[in-house]
């Protein structure tokens, strides 16, 4: 290996480099998500697209494409808001032709783990996904001989001539840091290869390389792109009772993983309320909790703090950070993460957040974050309290766990460290593995409960069951029996299928036949959660965006609105009523500055209307 890596401003005369020392048969190592060297893979692509002799493998994990409209009214809301925010990111080449079924013969895309829900249906990328543990990817890498990575990264410091003698992994060394080191120790021949991006934060741990970590650099202001952004969903009440919920089970002093999404960013948000408002932290939690419950609950402000170690960096540990809820440090780092892909908003408190804070930030191979092996009795001192929280699409009544996939095999989004995780709980002594989702769900109309009897796919198995959280309530699964299991289950599920659920266990024998489910427990409704909460909530205390967005104000009223609207099409009867109750509402000028940005302050003809109606039943006043 050079000391420093050779520079090109020209991806195609990168390319001639590449087949040049490594020949016509290339398999790349591509990291997950946002890591990505789009312009190069794109460059490699096209190339083996037009020569036949060129054997492209490209292994990977979380393509991102930027979103697509299902409906003229979401593309109102898309369009402008995808333009912004997605337009100048640069396509990848091998997705679009995986969509379309034109991917040549010669050249294979295999995926770990999928952007949540985008590949349904496709059938290239269900054939070619690989389930495997985040673990476990680099062993596969290994056997799949990968002998080149492309990676996105970050300059860092500069020699007297203007050359960085270090480059950062910066948002991706998951994988990408143990690659290397096997790489520098002789075990693993590959090419190394980087792609600069100057939006991209220059982060520390392991992200941080000497520039002799890569063989070539590719570098010009054409291949300069803005990172990709993706704003955040709004968190329903739902999602803020079980944030409240989990913030009452994470002890002072311990530590913490928390993932991506609503139900994230509601944890988040419950944990700084009790870290700053512990009283009004303490009262919403007595409008969820039993008396007998409550006592047990966690609602003090955190004296200690709390120490992140997670797979993903995400927007809520930033604010935790502020918030002073993360100050627990280890081995002067507040927080290792193996990966990261936010909106707006994390770059922003990135931005904000003094160097030495930052500095405190460590971006480390997942081989650190999802595992105790490797230096374990150090990372054992270093995790007590450990509280692992994922989300899953369905439990089932006996408490395995469905996160990737459905009943036909099809592929939701993939195991990723969901398993890592939860086996963590279970090997250190008071660890505990927390799996949340909102009890229900509903499509087309018709409301589903995601407390099911039995699903013929699982991602973590029945006997690794610890805890469930819904908006309901807390089910403690651990050393439980199959029956108590169950009850506990029924306890935290929705009034509406208890009856259904209960009938089912009977039936298989896994609960007495006079079994009774506790007269309470008919209260877990979603009017009754709803009343609950707001008798006692202070304006603005549960907001749909706790954290920050990434959109103006009129695009988060819409992006509520437009996620009642989306769970209704399909049933004429609720949107009928929902139209119905549109037509009679006056327009507040705040809903007429949402109804402006979707083109909608002037209704003109019949379906026009239509749309005016139901945004106004669903936009907030």
């Amino acid at each position: 290996m050079s000391e420093l890596p050779r520079r090109f401003d020209d991806a195609e005369a990168l390319v001639d480099e590449i087949l040049q020392r490594l020949g016509n048969t290339l398999v790349v190592g591509l990291p997950l998500g946002l890591g990505k060297a789009n312009q190069l893979i794109n460059a490699l692509f096209q190339r083996a697209q037009v020569n036949p002799k060129i054997s492209l493998t490209i292994c990977t994990a979380l393509t991102l494409e930027k979103p697509s409209a299902k409906s003229d009214l979401e593309q109102r809301f898309i369009g402008p808001l995808s333009a912004r925010l997605f337009d100048d990111y640069p396509a990848l080449e091998y997705a679009k032709a995986m969509r379309s079924g034109a991917l040549p013969s010669n050249i294979t895309v295999r995926e770990f783990f999928m952007q949540p829900g985008g590949w349904l249906g496709v059938p290239l990328a269900q054939q070619e996904y690989t389930s495997l543990n985040y673990t476990h990817a680099l062993d596969t890498l290994l056997r799949w001989k990968v002998n080149l990575v492309l990676q996105l990264v970050a300059p860092g410091e500069q020699s007297a001539d203007g050359q960085p003698t270090r480059y950062s992994l910066s948002c991706n060394p998951d994988i990408s840091a143990d690659l290397l080191e096997r790489r520098r120790l002789g075990e693993m021949p590959l090419l190394s290869v980087g792609q600069v991006n100057h939006a991209l934060p220059f982060m520390g741990g392991a992200a941080d390389r000497p520039a002799s970590d890569f063989d070539c650099i590719l570098q010009s202001e054409q291949y300069e792109f803005p990172l990709f952004t993706p704003p955040h969903s709004p968190a329903a009440t739902k999602h803020h009772a079980i944030g409240l919920r989990v913030a009452s089970l994470i002890a002072d002093g311990g530590t913490l993983q928390i993932g991506i999404g609503s139900i994230g960013d509601a944890i988040a948000h419950a944990l700084r309320l009790r870290q700053q408002q512990p009283q009004r932290f303490h009262a919403l939690l007595r409008t969820l909790e039993t008396p007998d419950t409550l006592p047990s609950r966690h609602c003090e402000p955190f004296e200690q703090g709390l120490y992140g170690v997670t797979e993903m960096l995400v927007e809520g540990f930033l604010a935790l950070i502020e918030a002073g809820v993360v100050k627990r440090e280890v081995d002067g780092k507040l927080i290792h993460a193996g990966f990261f892909i936010g909106s707006p908003v994390l770059y922003e408190i990135l931005e904000r957040l003094p160097e030495s804070t930052r500095n405190k930030i460590a971006m480390m191979p997942v081989s650190y974050t999802n595992s105790l092996y490797g230096d374990e009795q150090a990372k054992r001192a270093a995790r007590p309290k450990a509280r692992f929280i994922n989300s899953a699409v369905m439990v089932t009544l006996t408490g395995s766990v469905v996160s990737d996939g459905l009943a036909d095999a099809q592929v939701i989004s993939g195991v990723g460290g969901q398993y890592n995780f939860v086996a963590q709980a279970f090997a250190l002594p008071d660890a505990r593995a927390i799996i949340t989702l909102p009890a229900t769900r509903t499509h087309k109309g018709k409301i589903s409960s995601n407390i099911c009897w039995q699903y013929p796919h699982t991602t973590i198995p029945r006997h690794l069951r610890d805890m469930v959280v819904t908006e309901y309530g807390v089910a403690d699964l651990r050393d439980k029996s199959d029956a108590e299991v169950i009850d506990a289950m029924l306890s935290v599920s929705d009034a509406h299928f208890q009856q259904e659920l209960m009938a089912q266990a009977k039936k298989a024998g896994k609960l007495p036949a006079d079994y009774q489910l506790p007269v309470e427990y008919s209260r877990n409704t979603p009017e009754q959660l709803e009343s609950s909460l707001a008798a006692v909530q202070q304006q603005g205390e549960l907001p749909a965006f706790p954290l920050g967005s990434g959109m103006s104000a009129e695009e988060e009223d819409l992006a509520q609105a437009l996620s009642v609207l989306k769970v209704q099409i399909g049933s004429k009867r609720a949107l009928f009523s929902l139209f119905w109750r549109g037509v009679r509402v006056s327009a507040s000028g705040r809903q007429r500055a949402a109804l402006h940005r979707m083109g909608l302050a002037e209704a003109g003809g019949v379906r026009e209307r239509v749309y005016r109606a139901l945004l106004l039943a669903t936009l907030p006043c």
